[in-house]
């Protein structure tokens, strides 16, 4: 074999991670999810979308895969990637799903207990902006309320308010879980199994939203100057469940 050609094929072997013998749906429960991830080959220039049946098969060595110990499933997003039409961030994210993954989700905070719990650890963030969303509540017109960590502090947000901090110091790598409770037009927020806030909110055409979705951008309305390109977010996501009542 050439020499040339035998140390391109190392160097790309050693960029990219190869693919577990273990899918990511065999880790978590992905029926009612469907996943956006930073790459745009399905419609140009806009972040790639997996729904169900395809779901359930697939897996991307850099954003969406098994980690290397098989017990939870790495999200990644790079500042580089492509986003979905109604952000400037890219994502690697789940997004709800009812029937199987055939219909989008849509509740109301009035009607019925939603649940979202995860079971995660924070792996990575962008250099120049170390920003991302670990979790959300989305309605049909922006986000309601989300799980965000900011360098090292981790804390819940309300479109442009604060909330609570969760964490003055996290360190990347370190396990936790949350958990948003809805009912009766009010957000119990949980971390490690403690509820640390509520947020009184009515609203409706809701979803729950869990994975990578960094708030850096090396490009476009929301480039932060310095930002290099293959800056990236990552979370491991042990479990994540939803429950409807």
């Amino acid at each position: 074999m050439n020499i040339n050609k035998l140390i391109l094929i190392l160097a790309l072997s050693s960029a990219t991670p190869a693919l577990a013998q273990q899918l990511p749906s065999e880790i978590l429960n992905l029926n009612n999810w469907k996943l956006n991830v930073p790459e745009g080959i399905k419609p140009p220039g806009r972040s790639d979308e997996y729904k169900q049946p395809e779901l359930h098969t697939y897996q991307h060595p850099q954003w969406f895969h098994t980690n290397a110990s098989g017990d939870a499933v790495v999200f990644r997003a790079n500042t580089g990637g492509t986003t979905t039409s109604g952000s400037g961030y890219p994502r690697s994210e789940l997004r709800e799903m009812k029937e199987d993954g055939k219909k989008n989700a849509s509740w109301s905070s009035s009607i019925g207990t939603h649940t979202l719990f995860i079971d995660q650890r924070i792996t990575h963030l962008p250099l120049k902006k170390p920003h991302m969303v670990v979790g959300q509540i989305h309605d049909d017109l922006d986000d309601v309320i989300v799980f965000r960590l900011e360098k090292n502090k981790l804390f819940v947000k309300m479109g442009n308010e604060k909330g609570p901090v969760l964490e003055e110091n996290y360190q990347l790598g370190t396990r936790f879980t949350v958990s948003f409770k809805v009912k009766q037009d009010q957000t119990d927020c949980y971390y490690n199994g403690q509820l640390r806030f509520s947020y009184p909110k009515a609203f409706r055409n809701a979803y729950f939203k869990a994975g990578a979705y960094v708030q850096s951008s090396c490009q476009g309305k929301r480039k932060v100057i310095g930002e290099s390109c293959d800056a990236y977010g990552e979370v491991e996501i042990y479990r994540v469940s939803l429950k409807h009542e």
